[in-house]
């Protein structure tokens, strides 16, 4: 992709990938210019989401987000707190965040996942009025949906490695009780 046409795909969104009653739905925190140019989510080469979910045990090989469509056939799901492509999530205000949070709100009662999986812990926060959240399970449910804040894949978190990052999605495979294609736990 060239300059012009990452910057072409600002503001632009990214369909869900969702189905009824999915073990977990992901969560990003919007999308990026790569993923809202190609229409796949985590598409920037250096996100780690693709490789932590094989790594975990969610997925059976390690998917490129070109195969994103596959993931409901693995009771998974994605889509986004804000629906706008940034180059950085830091270009989202909060009010976006809370918009997105009621949307989001609204689409899992719709769908139904038995888990809400925010790659984002500070997105999260933001989103959902929890100043003190933290990495793991959330004690707030929607419907009967549980929620999970997971470390944001992106490269940029450098505090997660993929090793770490495996460990702690692979606790999110283990609570919703998901088969376990491969890697620990």
């Amino acid at each position: 992709m060239t300059p012009e046409e990452l910057e072409a795909a600002r503001g632009r969104t990214v369909p869900d990938v969702v189905a009824d009653g999915l073990d977990v739905l992901f969560c990003g925190i919007n999308p990026g210019l790569l993923s809202a140019a190609t229409g796949h989510h985590f598409a920037r080469p250096g996100n780690r989401f693709w490789p932590v979910l094989h790594a975990c045990g969610f997925t059976p090989r390690q998917l490129a987000p070109a195969q994103q469509h596959e993931l409901p056939g693995f009771g998974l799901g994605i889509t986004n707190v804000a629906a706008r492509a940034t180059a950085r999530a830091d270009e989202l205000t909060a009010a976006e965040l809370r918009e997105g949070g009621e949307q989001l709100a609204a689409t899992v009662l719709r769908y139904r996942p038995r888990w809400l999986a925010v790659a984002g812990v500070t997105a999260y926060r933001t989103a959902f009025g929890e100043r003190r959240a933290r990495i793991g399970p959330q004690e707030r449910t929607i419907g009967s949906t549980r929620i999970w804040a997971l470390p944001n894949p992106s490269g940029l978190n450098a505090h997660w490695t993929l090793q770490t990052m495996a460990e702690e999605y692979a606790r999110l495979r283990a609570a919703a009780g998901h088969h376990c294609w491969s890697g620990p736990g």
